[in-house]
């Protein structure tokens, strides 16, 4: 997958808008936002803002009214293989068969994209080993802690080793020491240079892990800006009642 890395090396969403058949208004209104390599960023947003319209516009679930969405150089619409192949998705809602084992899903995750053979097995160590499901490969999904289902969910997001993470409300429903092991392993693959996007109601997890924010209400974007400036005086929790509105959460 890293060969397919050649010159833009970010993710441009170009005046992007959607419409839903039958729909009184747009879901996403002319959205614009430039993500470059390595960067953590969160978007932020009350329900029906736009966050996962905007989501499935990027990994091609969804095809935009107008505008354009580019992945280091890849079209999702007319390069729609090789755009996909560079994103690895976490979502909130577990898009899993429950009587497959954790090998098994892993390994269904690499065939789907291709890896087969040593390689697969391979990689599938790996990530056994990295988010330590050992003990755990032979039990069918269904049996997992909530905890051990957020990992593997990640870990299959993982397999085909993406530039590109979305992560859609990953920490949702675990205890605190889950959510804490879970920033820890999003910390290390931030380090090690993978594009991260994040959505969480947590807006302390968000403020923790990100570098940058974007906040959407009515699918627009009304605050796109590093960080560590925007809570230099104020929690991202008070800036987000500023921007979105406490009446709307």
């Amino acid at each position: 997958m890293k060969g397919q890395l050649k010159g833009n090396q970010e993710i441009v969403i170009s005046y992007l808008h959607k419409k839903y058949k039958n729909a009184k208004k747009e879901t996403l209104s002319g959205i614009n936002l430039v993500i470059p390599k390595g960067q953590f960023i969160g978007l932020l947003g009350p329900n029906g803002a736009g966050k996962t319209t905007l989501i499935n516009c990027l990994t091609g679930v969804t095809s935009q009214t107008s505008g354009t969405v580019s992945i280091f150089g890849k079209d999702t619409v007319k390069e729609y293989r090789e755009a996909r192949s560079l994103v690895g998705v976490s979502p909130q809602e577990f898009n899993i068969d429950i009587f497959d084992n954790v090998d098994s899903i892993l390994d269904y995750q690499a065939g789907y994209f291709g890896i087969v053979g040593k390689e697969m097995k391979k990689r599938r160590e790996e990530l056994i080993s990295q988010f330590e499901l050992g003990e755990h490969r032979e039990k069918r999904f269904q049996f997992l802690s909530g905890g051990l289902k957020r990992r593997v969910v990640l870990a299959k997001a993982l397999m085909h080793d993406p530039e590109v993470l979305i992560l859609d409300e990953p920490t949702a429903g675990v205890d605190v020491e889950t959510r804490q092991t879970l920033w820890t392993y999003l910390q290390e693959l931030h380090k090690k240079g993978k594009t991260i996007i994040l959505t969480s109601h947590y807006l302390e997890e968000v403020q923790m892990l990100c570098n940058r924010v974007a906040m959407i209400k009515e699918g627009k974007i009304v605050l796109d800006g590093d960080m560590k400036e925007i809570t230099k005086n104020k929690t991202l929790e008070a800036i987000y009642l500023e921007k979105v509105d406490k009446h709307t959460i």
